[in-house]
This record gives C-alpha cells, sequence and structure tokens, in this order.
C-alpha cells in the first residue's frame, strides 16, 4: 500500500433524520420513507479523531464541502463536487469522455 492509508466516511454518517430540522414527509425525496441527511460537520470530525494527514473530498455537495472544510484539522482538497446537472454523479463527464462526451475531445 505504500504507506497509504485510506479511512472513508459515508456522508450520511451518523443517520439523523431529516425531521430533526422540521423537513415534512412531502418535502422528502421519497415520502413516506425514512430519510437521513447529509452530515458534513461529522465527517469532518471523525477524521479528526483517525488524525489524518491529509483529506480528499469527493462528491460531497457544494456548501457540504464547505462545512467539513471548516472543521477538518488536517489539510484537504476537493476532487470533485457533486452536482445536479450530471445527476449527483461527478465523475460522469470523466467517465464518457471516451463515448457520450466524446465530440468534446
Amino acid at each position: 500500500n505504500r504507506d497509504f492509508v485510506v479511512i472513508s466516511v459515508a456522508c450520511k454518517v451518523g443517520r439523523i433524520p431529516k425531521e430533526k430540522i422540521d423537513v415534512r414527509d412531502d418535502q422528502k425525496i421519497s415520502p413516506g420513507n425514512f430519510e437521513t441527511m447529509c452530515n458534513p460537520i461529522m465527517q469532518a470530525l471523525i477524521l479528526n479523531d483517525e488524525k489524518t494527514d491529509f483529506n480528499i473530498l469527493l462528491g460531497l455537495c457544494v456548501g457540504h464541502d464547505s462545512l467539513f472544510l471548516k472543521y477538518s484539522k488536517a489539510l484537504c482538497t476537493v476532487f470533485a463536487v457533486k452536482d445536479r446537472l450530471l445527476g449527483h454523479n461527478p465523475m460522469a463527464a470523466i467517465y464518457n469522455i471516451d463515448s457520450y462526451y466524446r465530440d468534446l475531445k
């Protein structure tokens, strides 16, 4: 592994229900179902506890990456952010550069 250790923390860590911030059922992505919200602050705090040297953010929403950066003690970089244009798949354009987006080369 060449002294490179990966520690991952999912965006929905802590499973905090959306109702905690008064999100109504009709405002959910899937009404009638349990939904959790993203928790970028807890992500940063967990990685702080792990004493990471460097954090690479991949796929956090714009704004959530800002919160993560504020609370992280380690140096960070943002590799790709989530966006609606690519259906919350920030790497779609890169993955499809030789097919769907080939005319952009």
